[in-house]
């Protein structure tokens, strides 16, 4: 089975909410995920997540630690295997770009309103974010 590393950015605020974006294309088109995408030629996991992060929400990123890796297959003979991490936001206007059809800080209490990518929620919920009371 050929395996597609990608990477993706659990983008978190002083607020304790996180940053959500719609998925503009395929796979799972039309739900909330966070920043996310295929690792380039010569980047690390870490690279690609602030990179990915830069071009889906118009955000530049400080990347920390890994929360998260799966491994998602795609029925094709293929699978991805994404690792997510934490984040905070360094720099830049948020606009969703390149493959993102809308992108937004989500509270907890509006997490459970949208429609989220499969098992994004508990995820999210092992990582404790977003905060509760947000």
């Amino acid at each position: 089975m050929e395996t597609i590393l990608a990477a993706g950015a659990v983008i978190s605020d002083e607020a304790g909410r996180v940053l959500l974006v719609l998925r503009g294309r395929e796979p799972q088109r039309g739900r909330w995920s966070v920043p996310g995408g295929r690792v380039e030629p010569g980047e690390t996991l870490e690279q690609a997540a602030a990179r990915e992060a830069l071009e889906e929400t118009g955000l530049r990123v400080r990347v920390g630690r890994e929360l998260w890796w799966l491994r998602i297959p795609t029925g094709d003979g293929r699978a991805y295997e994404v690792h997510d991490f934490a984040a905070t936001v360094a720099g830049g206007t948020l606009v969703p770009g390149d493959d993102a059809d809308d992108a937004r800080w989500v509270g907890a209490a509006a997490l459970g309103t949208l429609p989220l990518t499969t098992d994004l929620a508990a995820y999210l919920a092992r990582a404790g974010v977003p905060r509760p009371g947000t």
